[in-house]
């Protein structure tokens, strides 16, 4: 069997604000949509693609799945993310968890 990930989804009250935030951290472009859906590509096609989703209902507690984004200036791109909307919500030494303006958490981590 073999397998890729082609696509990450994250869910969102938001769909305007979320693409927006995404679109600014990662440079993705929109690839695609449709109804209450927003597909996002890496220009060269590198890495899976991010989609954000609609729903209805808010998010609650911690969110069971998260991203890493790798970084080779953890604290200057975690500051850059932050300065986008992202929250810090715990430092480590090599990564820090930030969170979305939607609440979902991600790291960023040193490459």
């Amino acid at each position: 069997m073999s397998v890729t990930i082609g696509n990450i989804c994250i869910d969102t009250n938001d769909l305007a604000g979320s693409t927006a935030f995404w679109q600014a951290v990662t440079g993705y472009r929109v690839a695609s949509s449709d109804e209450g859906a927003i597909y996002l590509e890496d220009a060269n096609k590198a890495g899976a693609g991010l989609s954000l989703q609609a729903v209805p209902e808010r998010p609650e507690g911690k969110n069971r799945l998260h991203l890493d984004l790798f970084a080779d200036d953890l604290a200057g791109e975690a500051e850059r993310i932050q300065a986008l909307g992202a929250i810090e919500v715990r430092r480590f030494d090599s990564w820090i968890v930030l969170a979305d303006p939607e609440g979902n958490q991600f790291c960023v981590v040193a490459a």
